[in-house]
């Protein structure tokens, strides 16, 4: 069931939408509709996978390593990078 939901914002973006609407044959409450499900969905999805992580970090068995460590060895990635094969590039 739909239900109706009112907002403020700026004149621009309101020109912006109405032009996408007009460009996608959509109306402007289908886009609205659309961007905040993804919004949600996205921030849903990243929230869940933050608070998994924490978790997983907090837990006993968790392994860390060094700054220092994992830094060096990207830089040494790049000082001598290789192809997907393994072989040193030229």
């Amino acid at each position: 069931m739909a239900t109706t939901f009112s907002i403020r914002i700026d004149e621009e973006t309101k020109e912006r939408l109405e032009r996408l609407a007009k460009s996608t044959s959509r109306s402007k409450s289908y886009l609205v509709s659309a961007a905040i499900r993804e919004y949600i969905d996205i921030n849903e999805w990243q929230i869940r996978e933050i608070k998994e992580a924490i978790q997983e970090a907090e837990g006993l068995g968790a392994k860390f390593i060094d700054h220092e460590r994992v830094k060096a060895k990207w830089e040494g990635r790049r000082a001598h990078p290789v192809d997907r094969k393994g072989r040193q590039k030229s």
